[in-house]
């Protein structure tokens, strides 16, 4: 019962702060509602960015595979810090210089409305088929698990499941969909700290618990026992290769930190390109943490379970109900909760701003004021909110999803990150070049990885799908200079500066990103057996 008044008493303590620090922000306007007013300061986009990125999947799956793998899966996190680090110094000014409300907004201007539109529609049903249905289902897991629902309401696993998925569902819907960009983004900070402070608890407590009472031995006997899991390297046979992270991972995380919608919107709402930079490279620097929380878990309850548990996914709710005390479980399930919470209402959130910028105002009604456009954002929000709610208890077997996640979202990350990348580097390659960028690399994709790689080469003898996504990437970047060569623009594109923020940069931006890659350096050295 403590825990249950733990878990609440956090939860409305979010919600609250984020109504008065949201009440007068002017939410009528596009920029007031998809952007928070372009008002986001540093602190506010770091902690939006690191929650936004944070789910159960991920804590849970993560940790699995380290569970599984040992240090070597550090790469997901790790490398995210030096992708963090190219979009502030690279990226950020290009898309403030701009003033874009959403990425497929630079590929109208850059190329033409039509690319701009598929762009958004793929980023759609990329969030709406896979997205916001796992985010739910597995969300709904772990809260009903922890608080062991079944048991307090006297229902089936099933009708607990179903409930929990509401309960998300509805309070992420009630912050992303009425409260906007900002609610969202405040409401994320808040959470943030109580994410990092839990998510600590739980290797502190780990390491204490095999290490007599003291967290330096416990880190001492985990080293000792099982050194070769300390690997920075790897091993070929592991998830993450060490290879990869020169070819596709490094693609992965430019597109997921640099151009994906749900987490870029972040720094597109910050007050001015200093702000947005310091905020970026805030996130950037915590993310070199991220490891602590996302994968020495794992390698803890390798060694306290003696790697015998039934599955490689038990890892962390195991280690979590077998060494955290009972008094802080509730305060615990509350910060898991944000995490949910704040994914869900994250990719709610960007899937209003791509529908009522570039589907709603472009195409249905290109008239309408920015009140309108906002409102039937808001609908539209609303609307696939209840259809994630309806599908998210269908998903039978949500595990073998989230191992598959990346992979299934390469069949419109990587056509969408080579447009954007041949958009900014060059100036004369043209619409045609970039919608065949987009339809072949898909294409192509789609038959390397789930027709090939299964039925002709067999799934042993096959590259590693980030390996593919590298050599897919340079095919499809080829094909559109090729066709740059044939087929020029006739008027070389030029970025125009619409004055809406500063773009005068944080002018210690190169010293501090240099600082944290050479950690990140550092690191992979320090650990490569």
């Amino acid at each position: 019962m403590l825990g249950i008044f733990s878990f609440l008493g956090f939860t409305v303590l979010v919600a609250v702060i984020s109504y008065f620090a949201t009440r007068n922000t002017d939410e009528s306007s596009s920029d007031g509602y998809f952007l928070g007013g372009r008002s986001l300061t540093a602190g506010v986009i770091a902690g939006s960015l690191l929650l936004t990125n944070l789910s159960t999947e991920q804590i849970v799956g993560l940790n699995g595979s380290a569970y599984k793998d040992g240090l070597s899966v550090m790469a997901w996190e790790t490398l995210a810090a030096l992708a963090i680090i190219v979009t502030a110094i690279f990226l950020l000014p290009r898309y403030l210089k701009g003033g874009l409300t959403t990425v497929p907004q630079f590929l109208e201007k850059r190329f033409d409305t039509s690319t701009k539109t598929i762009t958004s529609v793929l980023f759609l049903t990329g969030y709406v088929v896979v997205l916001l249905p796992v985010i739910l289902y597995s969300g709904s897991v772990a809260i009903s698990g922890m608080f062991d629902i079944p048991t307090l309401l006297g229902v089936s696993d099933k009708i607990a499941l179903v409930i929990c998925i509401w309960g998300i569902g509805v309070i992420g819907s009630i912050y992303a969909v009425f409260g906007g960009l900002k609610a969202v983004a405040v409401s994320d900070s808040i959470n943030a700290v109580g994410l990092l402070i839990g998510g600590l608890l739980i290797p502190v407590f780990g390491l204490m618990a095999i290490g007599d009472g003291n967290v330096f031995n416990g880190l001492d006997v985990l080293m000792q026992a099982n050194p070769e899991r300390f690997d920075s390297t790897g091993n070929q046979g592991q998830e993450v290769p060490f290879a990869t992270i020169f070819t596709g991972m490094m693609l992965v995380q430019l597109f997921y930190w640099g151009t994906n919608q749900q987490i870029i919107q972040r720094a597109l709402g910050a007050k001015n390109l200093a702000e947005g930079q310091k905020g970026l490279l805030l996130a950037s620097f915590i993310k070199i943490l991220g490891p602590l929380i996302l994968v020495l878990p794992g390698m803890i309850a390798y060694h306290y379970f003696d790697g015998n548990l039934a599955s490689s996914d038990m890892a962390y709710p195991e280690l979590v109900r077998a060494v955290l005390p009972k008094p802080l479980v509730g305060f615990f399930a509350a910060v898991l909760f944000g995490a949910i919470l704040s994914s869900f209402n994250s990719v709610l959130n960007s899937s209003v701003t791509l529908f009522g910028i570039d589907v709603y105002k472009q195409h249905i009604n290109k008239t309408a004021s920015e009140n309108t456009v906002v409102k039937y954002g808001k609908i539209f929000g609303v609307t696939l909110a209840l259809a994630a709610m309806f599908i998210a208890p269908l998903i039978a077997n949500a595990g073998s999803l989230f191992s598959y996640l990346q992979e299934i979202n390469g069949i419109y990350s990587i056509p969408i990150f080579t447009i954007i990348v041949v958009g900014y580097l060059t100036k004369r390659v043209p619409a045609i070049a970039a919608k065949i960028g987009i339809f072949f690399g898909s294409f192509l994709y789609i038959l390397s990885q789930f027709v090939l790689k299964p039925y002709v080469f067999g799934e042993d003898n096959y590259p590693h799908f980030l390996h593919v996504m590298a050599i897919l990437f340079i095919t499809n970047a080829v094909i559109m200079l090729i066709i740059g060569k044939l087929r020029p623009r006739e008027v070389p594109f030029e970025l125009e500066y619409t004055k809406q923020v500063s773009i005068e940069p944080y002018k210690y931006v190169k010293p501090v990103g240099m600082g944290i890659a050479a950690i990140v350096i550092f690191i992979y050295i320090y650990f490569a057996r």
